[in-house]
C-alpha cells in the first residue's frame, strides 16, 4: 500500500511539473503581466500560449501508437497489392 501511495505522489508531482503545466503558468503570467503593465506583446503571447496548451493536451491524448500501427498495416497492404506476381512456369505439365 505504501508503494502505491508513493507512486501516486510522484505522479502528482510529475503532473504539476509537466511541460504543459509550465507552459500554462507561463501563458497566464505573461497575460497578467501584459494586462497590468499594458504590454501588448505579453498579452498577445499569453493569448496564444494558453489555448495552445489545451490543444497540446488534446493532441497528446490521442492514441498515437494505434495510429502508427494502422498506418503501417495500410502501407504493408499497399505494398502487397503492388508486388508483382511471379510469372507462370513455362514447363509443360507432367502426365
Amino acid at each position: 500500500m505504501d508503494k502505491d501511495k508513493q507512486r501516486q505522489e510522484v505522479s502528482l508531482i510529475v503532473r504539476i511539473l509537466s511541460i504543459e503545466m509550465l507552459l500554462l503558468v507561463m501563458g497566464v503570467a505573461s497575460l497578467i503581466y501584459g494586462i497590468v503593465n499594458s504590454a501588448t506583446m505579453n498579452i498577445f503571447w499569453g493569448v496564444v500560449i494558453i489555448p495552445g496548451v489545451f490543444i497540446l493536451l488534446k493532441v497528446r491524448k490521442k492514441d498515437w501508437t494505434k495510429h502508427w500501427q494502422d498506418m503501417e498495416a495500410e502501407h504493408k497492404a499497399r505494398e502487397a497489392r503492388n508486388k508483382p506476381t511471379p510469372p507462370p512456369d513455362d514447363a509443360p505439365p507432367e502426365g
